[in-house]
């Protein structure tokens, strides 16, 4: 082994000692009572030869600080599509979006199968008023190919607002390439929005789960309350196309509807990923019925409150099955203003079911298109545009009239 490769197999050894003494000591008994693990001398042997290789034979030269913060990279995204290692700016990045506010176009992406792919669009945004899909492909950000780095996908999205971005993408059952040329902006999201549809009757839709939802989902149901002489019959709780986002908002936007009962439970390798949440009593619609649309883009954070009203008898589910992320990920600071979010949790809905790579089943299947069976007359006129376009949510309408929901204690 040559100079270079002994002083960085060295180099790597004592990380791997330090950080193992660095906890307290515990690793060396665990060692001593565990005589079938060793440290990984030898895969930090190839390590090292890996990177002695490049740093001596690779076309360009490259900064040895690059070579270990791509390893890292490789390392963490390598255990699922969801872990990511972020510098600086993309943990910058990570805790504006979860604020709500940020700038860019307006699309949750995830990784499937190598490729990333598109969530849903957040409502009222650029990427939402271009066209784009739930299922869409990404193949091109600026003529730049999309490879499974998707912190790297969403970097070359943001960007000064006012600035366009071109998106190359693919969609089932469309033949050639699909081009959109869209232009960043502030995207200040507001996550719930409300009216109502029928006297009676509240429409809510909820687009994604920031730090504030909780608060503007109250808000908005006491509002429709307000306009309906403090009273509701019945809620539509729309998470079509909903991505997910903060956990902790969407245990509070169930509990909101739930009078008692679990939430959602976790479990993990660390004792601080195993956790289950109930709800407190009090349920601010004061007993109104329940349907929930959900779709293949309601995801992660909605998928708790789909799943939580589901298995509490609180709410009828109508559409078609969920997307299927049930696990819980953590950024954790590091040093210099990095991070690291990393799946460390996979949760679970009240009554066990884990909905992994599985999503939520609704109770009603229903297609997006269908024979109009809603009176049509009785439809309060803010209300008719967006029921006249949208078959699901007339028939969750006239399913809160006619169909048999369990409502809460309240009622």
């Amino acid at each position: 082994m040559s100079v270079l490769s002994r002083g960085l197999l060295a180099v790597l050894i004592g990380v791997v000692l330090g950080l193992s003494l660095s906890a307290g000591g515990i690793v060396v008994a665990e060692l001593e009572a565990r005589e079938t693990e060793t440290l990984p001398i030898a895969e930090a042997r190839l390590f090292a030869e890996v990177m002695e290789r490049v740093k001596r034979e690779y076309v360009d030269t490259v900064d040895d600080s690059d070579l270990i913060e791509s390893a890292i990279r490789g390392m963490v995204s390598d255990l699922d599509p969801h872990s990511a290692f972020l510098d600086p700016e993309e943990y910058r990045e990570i805790r504006i979006s979860t604020s709500g506010n940020y700038t860019g176009v307006g699309l949750e992406v995830n990784v499937e199968d190598g490729r990333v792919v598109v969530v849903s669009p957040i409502d009222d945004t650029p990427a939402y008023r271009a066209g784009l899909k739930p299922g869409d492909i990404l193949m091109m950000v600026d003529g730049h190919l999309v490879e499974q780095d998707i912190e790297d996908t969403v970097s070359r999205m943001r960007g000064e607002p006012g600035t366009s971005v071109n998106l190359t993408v693919s969609r089932d059952g469309v033949d050639d390439l699909l081009h959109f040329e869209l232009r960043r902006a502030r995207i200040q999201v507001k996550s719930v929005r409300g009216t109502l549809l029928e006297p009676g009757y509240g429409y809510v839709r909820v687009s994604q789960f920031s730090e504030s939802t909780s608060r503007d989902l109250t808000r908005t149901v006491l509002d429709l309350m307000d306009k309906n002489e403090d009273t509701l019959t019945g809620i539509v709780l729309d998470l079509r196309n909903n991505p997910g986002g903060v956990l902790e908002s969407a245990v509070d936007v169930s509990d909101a509807f739930i009078e008692d009962g679990a939430i959602v439970s976790a479990s993990g390798r660390a004792s601080e990923a195993v956790f289950s949440m109930k709800a407190n009593p009090g349920d601010i619609s004061r007993g109104a019925k329940i349907v929930i649309l959900i779709n293949a883009g309601t995801a992660s954070a909605s998928e708790i409150v789909a799943g939580a009203l589901q298995d509490n008898d609180r709410a009828v589910l109508l559409g078609s099955t969920s997307f299927g992320k049930g696990s819980v990920q953590t950024v954790m600071p590091l040093s210099d203003g990095r991070a690291i979010k990393l799946t460390t949790s996979r949760y679970f809905t009240p009554s066990g079911r884990s909905i992994h790579e599985l999503g939520i089943t609704p109770d009603i299947e229903l297609e997006t298109s269908g024979d109009d069976s809603v009176d049509a007359g009785t439809w309060l006129e803010e209300a008719a545009s967006l029921l006249r376009d949208d078959y699901q949510l007339q028939q969750a309408l006239s399913h809160l009239k006619t169909g048999k929901i369990r409502q809460s204690a309240a009622q």
